[in-house]
């Protein structure tokens, strides 16, 4: 079964940028659309981003819209999360899912396989 590793969070500034890196282990993510989920601090997990297979339509949030941008390299297998404009907001643990559908899909239930998470917090 294909696991997901999430890397490149961290502490920054507001207005700074980071980019996150999902990753396969033992597994492709070939035929997968692929998603990007947050988690705030007391807050339930929310949608962010979605990219279909192999990569041609993407979707985001509305609270990010405009300042992330998510992209999938599928000779290396790995998808990003480019997160520009950061503000406090922001800060929340970030998870990449893969989903069985090839289309975009902006539900958590429709996600089937999860990374551990990478941490983004924004200061002001």
């Amino acid at each position: 079964q294909v696991h997901l590793v999430e890397s490149g969070g961290g502490m920054v500034q507001a207005g700074n940028s980071l980019r996150l890196t999902c990753a396969p282990s033992g597994g492709d993510l070939s035929m997968a659309t692929m998603g990007w989920f947050r988690q705030a601090s007391g807050k339930d997990r929310e949608f962010v981003a979605s990219i279909s297979w192999p990569g041609r339509n993407t979707y985001y949030a509305r609270s990010v819209k405009g300042r992330f941008t998510i992209s999938r390299d599928n000779v290396k297998h790995t998808v990003f999360l480019q997160m520009n404009s950061l503000n406090p907001e922001d800060s929340a643990v970030y998870y990449c899912a893969k989903s069985h559908y090839t289309v975009v899909r902006d539900s958590s239930s429709d996600y089937d396989i999860w990374g551990q998470g990478t941490q983004v917090t924004v200061s002001y």
